[in-house]
């Protein structure tokens, strides 16, 4: 799988997820495309299609932002989606160096009394607390959240709502928009092994991770509900905190049981 002309595929992919009547076309049973046509396309951006050729073949790069802007609104695009197309046509270098936990992160983590772990800009877990790694194996360091999901069989049983989750954590990956040769070859890997992230990776879709509440099932505490919340960790090639919040009520009580299993060896997973 190739990755070098990202703004095409996602230009394309894009064209194709657009039906005629989202944007006032008519439709047609004898169309032999899925979505819109280039030349629809290039007339909604107020483009010449020959331009858009060369965008989605990638012979041009680097469109103004103006005409990024067209491109987005013609491709109803949200403004997480916009703001990915803008990052795949002015692409950022990309950090080299293997990833590390930012000075002190650890520490941190481990004076929380809530479940929480630091994540590196590729999903591998940096560091975590001991209630985060009670509260799902993943969470371990030296782990990755994308592996994890998509190849170990227990995240179905981890993550109530599954299908949501890798949805999610695919359209996270996507929102990365860093070309690594380690981010190339975890894609091409999960590709290869994984049919649900290959379709959802060929879906296009982009969605930052963000505050939102999220579905577990444990062996100890059943199925309960936390609220998680994204922290930066400034001075980072986008490393980021996920801290998990109980509130009051059954979630509360589940944690409490969790911590009072002992160690990671006590969970029956």
């Amino acid at each position: 799988m190739r990755e070098d002309n990202r703004l095409g595929e996602y230009l394309k992919a894009r064209r194709a997820r657009v039906t005629p009547e989202a944007v006032g076309l008519p439709g047609t049973a004898r169309r032999r495309v899925s979505g819109l046509r280039r030349a629809e396309l290039a007339a909604l951006a107020g483009v010449s299609e020959q331009y858009l050729v060369r965008l989605e073949q990638g012979r041009d790069r680097h469109p103004s932002p103006q005409v990024l802007g067209a491109l987005a609104r013609a491709l109803r695009l949200d403004d997480d989606g916009a703001a990915h197309l803008r990052r795949l046509a002015d692409p950022q270098p990309a950090p080299g160096t293997p990833e590390v936990p930012a000075d002190g992160l650890q520490e941190l983590l481990d004076a929380w009394d809530v479940p929480a772990y630091a994540r590196g800009r590729h999903f591998d877990v940096l560091a975590s607390n001991e209630l985060a790694r009670r509260l799902v194996p993943a969470h371990a360091p030296g782990r990755n959240l994308v592996r994890d999901v998509f190849l170990d069989p227990r995240a179905r049983e981890w993550y109530v709502d599954w299908p949501a989750v890798a949805a999610h954590t695919v359209g996270a990956l996507r929102a990365a928009a860093l070309d690594e040769p380690s981010l190339r070859e975890l894609v091409e890997a999960l590709v290869r092994e994984s049919p649900t992230f290959r379709e959802l990776w060929a879906r296009h879709d982009v969605r930052p991770t963000r505050d939102e509440t999220k579905l577990f099932r444990h062996p100890v505490a059943g199925v309960f509900a936390l609220r998680r919340h994204v922290l930066q960790v400034a001075g980072t090639h986008g490393q980021v905190i996920i801290a998990y919040r109980a509130g009051d009520g059954p979630a509360a009580d589940a944690l409490e049981r969790i911590r009072r299993t002992g160690d990671q060896s006590a969970i029956d997973w």
